[in-house]
């Protein structure tokens, strides 16, 4: 199950969900969910979903150059390892930063929201440009 309590189907058991994740920049993210019900642009799309209130427009410590680097990260590191080998592969995984929790869907001026979209190509994740 996610965070959100939706069923995480295909995914690797996602145990700890709310420990922190550890990301090159130092920051504290934590999983907020994963959503998978929600068709990409090009096929199957799992979105992981993090909460990472350093990113925060006033009063954050972590510039988007640092927020990139740590979604490429977490793509590989976190996202990849959790892909179910036994079902159909997603052509696309989106990594997200958020500074506050966001309803997936819904906008929200006051946050500060990173999003980077990776195909899974040999095991790795290639940035795609949007």
């Amino acid at each position: 199950m996610s965070p959100t309590g939706k069923p995480l189907q295909g995914l690797a058991d996602l145990a700890g969900v709310d420990e922190p994740i550890p990301v090159p920049s130092g920051q504290r993210v934590v999983l907020q969910d994963v959503v998978q019900d929600a068709p990409g642009a090009y096929g199957l799309t799992y979105r992981f979903r993090f909460l990472a209130p350093a990113i925060a427009r006033e009063g954050g410590t972590v510039d988007v150059d640092q927020a990139m680097a740590d979604m490429q990260h977490l793509c590989e590191a976190y996202a990849l390892p959790r892909l179910s080998s036994t079902g159909p592969a997603p052509a696309q995984v989106v990594i997200s930063l958020s500074d506050i929790a966001v309803p997936f869907g819904e906008t929200a001026p006051e946050a500060t929201q990173y999003f980077e979209a990776y195909r899974i190509e040999n095991g790795a994740c290639i940035w795609e440009v949007f």
